[in-house]
């Protein structure tokens, strides 16, 4: 079948699949303070409707999907997703705020899940509580260290905000000292309903002065990238893991994309701030090839950002109130 080729040359292998829309946190950068209505079950993809659908993806060059959400854990038949994908010739990822993640350890030990990405932005009890509206920081961190002592590699995400979790650097750097960890500190990015204000964005500059001033500039090794990778990765002399930075605002890294995204409710979205949607379930649903669909999707994609690769444009909120949410889009 055809490869998933843009018409800027770029190859896309990576597909996310978000699974819900429904999340037990209300972190205030990815939900809005008013909530989001709730798409009725039906609109949703099931769990053999995601497995037709990445299949066919499969067949067309994808070779590592990551299931995210909302909070994928908390569908229901979130075992019987992960253990029917586990079936395709792909590399599985996760992306969890860990908090139910003790449920499925065995699952996804048996479907080779052995990296798992969990969304934690600070090592505060209270602060953890300001930024989710939820006091479970014991629990994630009773579940990280459980992840740990059961094999898996742990990777943090980190969405930093100015002058609410900008001091815990150097704690989050810290925690890769003995453990194989990586820190990924991700820029504070604009969606509809965040209240996002780019004042508010720590940038990679000022995440790695303050850990030169902390470590010194000798000390912090600069780590080769992965192909395709978004972040820019780092280690300090001695410590077990790395940290990493995300900086989709400051410094984007649009040239080397090869992700697609799926909704929860079947839409194909080519970048992260499109509001562009392109219905795959419905054709599914309807007995149709959404071949059409994917090509148009790679045809329409822009090289940087949606269009918006003039900081103007991409700093002005207007050009992102017709875009969802972050958690409607999926992590």
């Amino acid at each position: 079948m055809k490869p998933l080729v843009d018409k800027h040359q770029r190859t896309h292998n990576y597909l996310r699949i978000s699974l819900t829309e429904k999340c037990n946190l209300r972190c205030t950068y990815c939900m809005p303070a008013e909530g989001i209505p709730l798409m009725p079950a039906a609109h949703l993809m099931s769990a053999d409707e995601i497995f037709e659908i990445a299949s066919h993806f499969v067949k067309r060059g994808v070779d590592k999907i990551r299931l995210t959400g909302g909070e994928p854990t908390v569908r229901k038949d979130f075992n019987q997703i992960i253990e029917r994908l586990s079936s395709l010739p792909v590399k599985l990822a996760l992306t969890t705020n860990g908090l139910t993640i003790h449920r499925h350890i065995e699952v996804l030990k048996k479907a080779d899940v052995d990296v798992i990405n969990i969304s934690i932005d600070s090592l505060d009890r209270e602060k953890f509580k300001k930024i989710t509206l939820r006091d479970q920081y014991e629990q994630l961190k009773e579940n990280m260290n459980l992840l740990d002592a059961q094999g898996f590699r742990l990777k943090l995400n980190v969405v930093l905000l100015k002058g609410i979790n900008d001091d815990e650097i150097i704690p989050f750097i810290n925690l890769s000292k003995d453990r194989n960890w990586q820190i990924r500190f991700i820029e504070f990015m604009p969606f509809d309903g965040n209240n996002w204000d780019r004042s508010k964005t720590v940038s990679l500059e000022a995440i790695l002065k303050t850990a030169q001033s902390h470590y010194g500039s000798s000390q912090i090794k600069r780590l080769k990238d992965a192909a395709n990778d978004t972040a820019k990765n780092y280690k300090i002399e001695g410590f077990s893991g790395s940290f990493a930075v995300i900086s989709t605002v400051t410094n984007p890294f649009c040239d080397s994309c090869n992700r697609l995204r799926l909704t929860a409710d079947g839409k194909l979205k080519n970048c992260l701030f499109s509001s562009g949607e392109y219905d795959l379930l419905s054709s599914l649903r309807n007995g149709e090839s959404f071949d059409r669909a994917i090509d148009i999707a790679l045809r329409d994609k822009f090289a940087a950002r949606a269009g918006l690769d003039d900081p103007n444009a991409f700093n002005n909120l207007d050009n992102h109130k017709d875009n969802r949410s972050m958690i409607a889009i999926g992590g």
